[in-house]
């Protein structure tokens, strides 16, 4: 199977969080196939610039964590912003727009992401 894992997915995995179903881990230590976006390393880079998130390396960290990169590209920028308004979040828009655009199934606990038309699992 083909994910998407949505920031805070990664977060919990990478901190070998109880908040990440054990369904979830054993599928992200075993699936080859796991993807995190650019817009994912971007959104904490962010939230690290304005003091929300630590340590000083996380985002080389998710980016050194073994998953496959995916990156932005217009179609998927162009997909995002013709998604329904249900989400504000331009991360978890841009997240919902890859996985449609590329046929993956996004792993989030947002249940707003939950009302949009993509494949998910929840974690």
């Amino acid at each position: 199977m083909r994910v998407l894992l949505d920031t805070h997915v990664v977060l919990w995995w990478l901190a070998d969080d109880p908040a990440l179903a054990d369904e979830i881990k054993h599928l992200l230590d075993a699936e080859p196939d796991a993807y995190v976006s650019a817009a994912t390393l971007w959104e904490v880079s962010i939230k690290q610039a304005l003091g929300k998130l630590g340590p000083a390396d996380l985002a080389e960290r998710v980016r050194d964590a073994g998953f496959r990169e995916l990156p932005m590209t217009m179609a998927h920028a162009i997909a995002a912003g013709r998604l329904p308004p249900i989400h504000r979040d331009p991360f978890d828009r841009m997240l919902v727009a890859q996985a449609r655009c590329e046929d993956l199934t996004l792993i989030t606990r947002d249940e707003d992401i939950h009302k949009y038309d993509v494949p998910l699992l929840s974690a």
